[in-house]
């Protein structure tokens, strides 16, 4: 109980000190002194009451670290094994029976009648005989035709040879037309083989038994004996 006066008149004091600090700021704002006034001395116990230490700053505890828990790795989902399907049951399977059904339809089957012989495609028709030539002829006695006569010179002259004249024979056995096909060398004798055929008659020649004009080649030999 003791120390409630002696705080009252601290107080006191302390109210009565800063009353005369605003009174003398007063005065010396007034009279020019502000530099005077604030020199005066302050008692160490009112500035102690005014100014007090400052308190050490209290940092609070860092934090505790946070355990970090282990990530869990997702554990394989197992697979239930799947049941081994099982083989179908056999399919039943027919067996033909040599004892007619009770209901079976019996009778007596008709054989059908033999299938017709095939009949080959005919034959292509026979390509055409060919034509059957008979060629002319100036050999026959009843024509008369005289071997070329020999030139008086040419026998001089000792010229012999082969002439082959080639004549154009007529339906009616007439020589129109020759020429010389090969020469003996000799032009005596070519001359006079080309004339002798011109003048003598032939057989015509025929195709499958009918006259027809044709050519032909006759041979004649100029042979000194």
């Amino acid at each position: 109980m003791a120390t409630v006066p002696r705080r009252l008149s601290r107080n006191a004091t302390l109210a009565v000190a800063v009353v005369g600090m605003h009174v003398a700021g007063l005065y010396a704002l007034q009279s020019g002194q502000l530099r005077r006034a604030v020199e005066v001395v302050v008692p160490v116990e009112v500035l102690a009451q005014f100014i007090e230490p400052a308190q050490p700053k209290v940092e609070p505890p860092p934090p505790p670290p946070q355990q970090t828990k282990p990530k869990l790795q997702p554990q394989p989902v197992q697979q239930k094994p799947q049941p081994t399907p099982l083989p179908p049951p056999p399919m039943p399977v027919a067996v033909l029976s040599a004892e007619p059904a009770a209901n079976a339809v019996t009778g007596v089957t008709t054989p059908q009648p033999p299938a017709p012989p095939s009949v080959a495609p005919p034959a292509p028709p026979a390509p055409p005989a060919p034509p059957r030539i008979q060629l002319p002829d100036s050999n026959a006695d009843y024509l008369n035709n005289r071997a070329p006569a020999y030139p008086p010179l040419s026998k001089r002259l000792g010229e012999q040879g082969k002439v082959v004249v080639r004549v154009f024979i007529e339906t009616d056995g007439n020589a129109t037309q020759a020429e010389i096909r090969t020469s003996s060398g000799y032009d005596r004798l070519d001359q006079t083989a080309l004339k002798t055929v011109q003048a003598w008659k032939y057989l015509p020649g025929k195709v499958n038994g009918e006259p027809k004009a044709m050519w032909f080649n006759v041979p004649i030999n100029f042979v000194l004996e």
